[in-house]
């Protein structure tokens, strides 16, 4: 197992430098002159070469990656163009909320899509497996904005059972945070309870086809037993990797949900900055997500040695 882990943290080597040369390369890539661009239509020469002294387009490519993967390494992303903040601080301001709303999201998910998942499969022609298909295709076709929006006018406005926007940070009290982020994480957690739940009753009806899932039966033991003995053991792998795959992009792509309910994320960090041309806190934030994706994989990759007997032996 010591090898299999060794051999995966190799292997996210050359995925992280593909990711580290395409985010330097983005400034290159923008048509016309970047610091132009970045320093706005009505920048006077002075202010675009300073523009292009401060992110280091007066040097020739090699140096410039070479001087800027130094930075990269030390910690240093540079300043905000906008804010003149150091880029790392204001990811860090913002990475509280997005990491809570994600977890948040798909703990939710998880304890309502894999139960949903399993009794699907074992009863495939039960009510509750017709309810759960049909509620992963609703899932899966309402967009998230709407999702939003139903559960503010309902919850929010109409019953006033949690805020309609904005999010109470972790200083305030923990009860107070988790509220504030109840609706959101439900607005975002629909398609990833259909995406689980489909993808659960799927692993699970092909263990349930196995030869020793039908000795179990036949030997008389429970059926919760078999479940979680065999069933559930075995068809985990499937399971983990769309927990994973879906937590991953849950930090990511967080921008709609932020946006609707004012939540001052990473997703929101994001979007401004695309806007503003803020191209330091862009590279940032795409070496993050990066840097997440390919954490997320080897955890998942840790997780399938530990369930799995023949990655583990």
């Amino acid at each position: 197992m010591t090898g299999y882990v060794v051999g995966r943290l190799f292997a996210a080597i050359p995925v992280l430098l593909a990711v580290a040369v395409f985010v330097f390369l983005l400034l290159s890539l923008v048509p016309g002159d970047p610091a132009v661009l970045i320093a706005g239509d009505f920048a006077s020469p002075p202010q675009v070469e300073a523009v292009r002294q401060a992110l280091g387009l007066n040097l020739p490519l090699l140096p410039r990656f070479i001087a800027w993967a130094g930075r990269i390494l030390s910690g240093d992303f540079g300043l905000s163009l906008f804010s003149r903040i150091p880029v790392s601080q204001l990811v860090a301001q913002r990475i509280e909320p997005t990491l809570l709303l994600s977890l948040m999201t798909i703990t939710i998910a998880v304890v309502v899509a894999v139960p949903l998942g399993l009794v699907a499969a074992y009863r495939p022609r039960g009510l509750v497996a017709r309810l759960t298909m049909a509620g992963a295709v609703l899932g899966f076709s309402l967009p998230v904005f709407v999702v939003a929006f139903a559960l503010v006018y309902t919850l929010a406005l109409g019953l006033h059972w949690f805020p309609v926007q904005g999010y109470k940070p972790l200083s305030q009290g923990v009860l107070a945070c988790l509220h504030s982020l109840v609706l959101p994480a439900i607005s975002l957690s629909f398609l990833y309870i259909a995406l689980i739940a489909r993808v659960t009753r799927a692993a699970v009806l092909e263990v349930l086809r196995e030869d020793y899932v039908r000795t179990a039966h036949a030997k008389g033991l429970a059926a919760r037993k078999i479940i979680v003995r065999h069933v559930l053991s075995n068809a985990a792998v499937p399971i983990i990797t769309v927990v994973g795959i879906g937590f991953a992009a849950l930090l990511g792509g967080v921008v709609v949900t932020e946006t609707v309910f004012s939540i001052p994320g990473l997703g929101r960090l994001t979007a401004d900055s695309i806007l503003r041309r803020d191209y330091p806190v862009v590279q940032a934030l795409i070496l993050l997500f990066a840097f997440v994706y390919v954490v997320v994989n080897l955890v998942v990759d840790i997780l399938y040695a530990v369930v799995d007997p023949r990655i583990r032996y």
